[in-house]
């Protein structure tokens, strides 16, 4: 997973600032925009930006980002990357009428293998699905053939579920990677249960772990 966080200039500063201690922090915007989860796509190795990405903004995020990972700026009429794309670390899934030539940089600067899909009929599939290197949770409406044929695609076991009090938006509601995630405040907490099973998150990560989870909650609820 991405070595960083990425999160929108507009982010509150306060909620970014207790993240910073224990993960680095970037604040960048995408072609002016703030909505970069839906822009941009990325994973340990690498990460893909739209050729809205202004210069600037270019050269913060390689300042910002370690040398190991590649960023390139790619050329797509399907400009929203992280609505089409949902990978981890070794697999990706796209939107079925990605180009070609985006799929080849794709697979070349994330380091993974790349596969066509649809979840639920949906082609969005960043937004429907979300990917780590333990697990993924796709559109509830996934049917359970689809999801056994794709877990054994993906070698990862995965599970149909939603976010924010029933939303199908997964990757609108969630935030993941191999040792927390950070969801939505409307998310239940069988919801919660769900994602913290699929996902292999319970006693993972680094000791302070839960000293995390307690400033976030402190955080905005104050």
């Amino acid at each position: 997973q991405l070595h960083s966080l990425l999160v929108s200039s507009g982010i509150n500063a306060e909620y970014g600032g207790e993240l910073a201690d224990f993960i680095k922090v970037v604040h960048t915007t995408i072609g002016g925009c703030r909505i970069i989860g839906s822009l941009c796509v990325g994973n340990k190795n690498g990460l893909l930006v739209p050729t809205s990405t202004t210069d600037k903004e270019l050269q913060h995020l390689r300042n910002s980002l370690p040398d190991s990972v590649k960023i390139a700026r790619v050329e797509e009429r399907l400009s929203a990357l992280g609505n089409v794309v949902a990978c981890n670390d070794y697999v990706a899934l796209v939107h079925p009428d990605l180009d070609r030539e985006t799929e080849e940089v794709l697979a070349d600067t994330l380091q993974v293998e790349v596969f066509r899909q649809t979840l639920a009929d949906q082609v969005l599939v960043g937004s429907y699905c979300a990917l780590t290197n333990q697990g993924g949770m796709v559109h509830p409406k996934t049917p359970i053939e689809d999801q056994d044929e794709l877990s054994s695609l993906l070698q990862l076991p995965l599970v149909a579920g939603t976010i924010n009090r029933g939303s199908g938006a997964i990757g609108a509601g969630l935030v993941v990677n191999d040792w927390i995630a950070f969801c939505g405040q409307d998310t239940t907490a069988t919801e919660i249960s769900l994602v913290e099973s699929i996902f292999k998150l319970s006693d993972k990560g680094p000791n302070n772990i839960n000293q995390m989870r307690s400033v976030l909650v402190e955080s905005m609820t104050s």
